[in-house]
């Protein structure tokens, strides 16, 4: 790899910045100042120090966050935060979210630069079981409730589909509150659920995806990394 580009994936320098670096002695490799942009390195053996700091490159990183309300999940920069402003990681920008959520959604969001792994979660042929607790406009007595389950486990078509939902569970924490469990990750899908229900969604949060589940550790705003475990159950 060349040494510029081994300063810009490494550090929050840009290719020209890192070849300013260069020119102003600020880089040593293997403990010998170095001028030159264009040298090749050896990631694994060679030692680049940059102002007294030993660099590496970052490996495959592997995100859970509890996102709060009124952050998206996107790249550009509009009226709301994004997601990966709240990660502070070197070249967090390379993280991109593993599936979305709505900007009022909260709860559980994957983030990843590892591109296999993402599609992995969010392929529906692999099925992969997301759960959320969903705030309901209006209660739903014992006789609604139970045609919402059947109907939500035998699959709904939703407005301007042409197949129906794939066969989900739906269970009731009040008449007011509803867990709902589906494998697929339609566009606004569990809303849409809800209204094809004759309901409105108040209020939506993911508490797990597959068998990774948001827990009490994590205030909304803080994450962590994957262990390799939740990783690999994936």
């Amino acid at each position: 790899m060349r040494l510029d580009r081994f300063l810009s994936e490494t550090t929050s320098l840009t290719r020209s910045l890192a070849k300013r670096a260069l020119k102003n002695g600020e880089v040593t490799l293997n403990d010998e100042p170095i001028k030159q942009a264009a040298t090749h390195i050896d990631t694994d053996s060679d030692v680049v120090v940059f102002n007294g700091a030993r660099l590496a490159l970052v490996g495959l990183r592997y995100i859970m966050l509890h996102k709060p309300a009124d952050v998206e999940c996107t790249a550009r920069r509009g009226l709301y935060p994004r997601v990966i402003d709240l990660i502070d990681l070197p070249k967090a920008e390379r993280l991109q979210p593993v599936g979305r959520l709505d900007v009022d959604t909260t709860g559980l969001l994957l983030l990843t630069d590892d591109g296999q792994w993402s599609h992995r979660v969010t392929s529906p042929r692999h099925r992969c079981a997301k759960v959320y607790i969903a705030e309901l406009d209006e209660p739903m007595d014992e006789e609604a409730a139970e045609l919402a389950i059947q109907q939500v486990a035998d699959g709904i078509m939703l407005d301007g589909e042409e197949t129906p939902t794939q066969p989900a569970t739906l269970r009731f924490l009040s008449p007011k509150q509803a867990e709902l469990t589906i494998t697929e990750g339609r566009y606004h899908q569990v809303k849409r659920m809800f209204v094809a229900l004759g309901n409105h969604v108040n209020a939506l949060h993911r508490r797990s995806i597959g068998d990774v589940v948001l827990t009490d550790e994590l205030a909304p705003g803080e994450w962590r990394e994957l262990t390799p475990e939740e990783i690999a159950s994936f």
